[in-house]
């Protein structure tokens, strides 16, 4: 029988993996990443998991240990955070494009500088091109589902690709909640033994990530590109699986209270939750507002997310990241591109907020979609706007 107890997601995610019964552990603490790794270690000490526990000496070589556990069939975790996902960055690209199906927490967290331990989602947005799966999570119970789900998705014979599971720093990794956690014999039902069928064997030698001079590179680049994309089918596939197991369904878009709504608010990971406290006070005032929770970041959702603003007529975006000289911040530009060639798109306003950190609240929210009803009416001469900045900024070193 399931078991509800109290916990917080980083220790949700851990409870996961163990159940999940991974093979290889490879981590270096960082905060706030750090409880998902120290909680792990306690498990295998204890011998509550049958794991190889390695302690490695940086994220550049947890990343590099996975890809060797992963190339050798075991099924392989790790988790970091913010500067940890950046030290790690080149060698993400080589797990994704070795077809590697390595599962990883990042507890989203700012990069510097100023040097920051808090979270917001500049590190997530750093790594959208390096061709990993990515799904954010809005609260405890969705890092426990979505843990096992990258399990299920990235080992699929038909995907084979590492995913990334993303949880809000602090605001998700520190804090408890409900969640429910499944038999084992359910797990076991929802995730099969993993089975590599590329294995590296000392008797049947062969070559990965080899040298590749130009008249190769670029195949192998667009046959990296084409099972990403493919890979949508066995995503939206394990949500309903998950869903008809677990009683918990989950889809890339997430309508909340869209239906009629001709203004729509357009969030990612746990400030979605936050924001669903106003548009259900802005509905008891019969406005006509809803949100949309966006859930899969890659493979981008087009179809779903087209389909979920089709009736709007104003969309706004909140990002927690500023894309530095660009026209918005990254979520924004996506959805604008998504929707460019709409007959009837929705005008698409764009905010930024929560940086570092720095906590949205209800009226924080409340204002982002007055004020974006008022710049989708009038027009303004910035390119989007952002939230919750004290006083006028200017260069300091200008």
């Amino acid at each position: 029988m399931s078991e509800r107890i109290g916990l917080e997601a980083s220790h949700a995610a851990a409870e996961a993996a163990r159940m999940a019964d991974v093979d290889v552990i490879a981590a270096y603490p960082i905060t706030p990443q750090t409880h998902i790794p120290e909680r792990l270690a306690e498990m295998v000490a204890n011998g509550e998991l049958d794991a190889a526990y390695i302690p490695v000496e940086s994220e550049h070589s947890a990343m590099s240990t996975c890809v060797g556990a992963a190339a050798v069939g075991a099924r392989t975790f790790t988790a970091t955070a913010g500067p940890g996902l950046e030290y790690m960055h080149n060698v993400l690209y080589v797990a994704s494009a070795m077809r590697l199906p390595v599962v990883m927490t990042v507890a989203n967290r700012a990069l510097s500088a100023p040097l920051s331990i808090w979270g917001d989602h500049s590190d997530a947005m750093s790594v959208r091109d390096t061709g990993w799966i990515q799904v954010f999570c809005q609260n405890s119970q969705e890092a426990f589902d979505m843990t096992l789900w990258a399990f299920r998705v990235g080992e699929d014979a038909g995907v084979l690709l590492p995913v990334m599971v993303h949880l809000d720093g602090f605001h998700l990794t520190h804090v408890t909640e409900p969640v429910i956690l499944p038999e084992q014999e359910e797990v076991d039902k929802f995730l099969p033994k993993f089975h590599y069928p590329f294995a590296l064997d000392p008797d049947k030698p062969m070559t990965l990530g080899a040298f590749a001079p130009p008249d190769v590179y670029s195949e192998a680049k667009v046959a990296q590109e084409v099972a990403l994309r493919k890979s949508k089918a066995v995503v939206i596939k394990g949500f309903e699986e998950l869903g008809d197991i677990f009683g918990r369904y989950y889809h890339p878009v997430e309508p909340y209270k869209t239906e009629g709504a001709k203004t729509l608010l357009l969030t990612m990971g746990s400030f979605s939750e936050t924001a669903k406290t106003v548009i259900d006070a802005k509905k008891d005032r019969g406005e006509s507002v809803g949100l949309i929770n966006l859930r899969l970041w890659r493979p981008f959702p087009f179809k779903e997310l087209r389909q979920a603003v089709k009736s709007a007529e104003i969309l706004i975006v909140f990002d927690r990241c500023i894309s530095f000289g660009g026209p918005g911040g990254p979520v924004s530009s996506e959805i604008r591109s998504t929707l460019y060639d709409e007959k009837q798109r929705p005008k698409v306003v764009s905010f930024i907020g929560g940086l570092g950190g720095r906590d949205m609240s209800a009226k924080d929210f409340e204002y982002v979609i007055d004020r974006g009803r008022e710049i989708a009416e009038n027009g303004s001469e910035e390119l989007y706007e952002t939230v919750g900045i004290r006083g006028k900024v200017t260069d300091i070193r200008g």
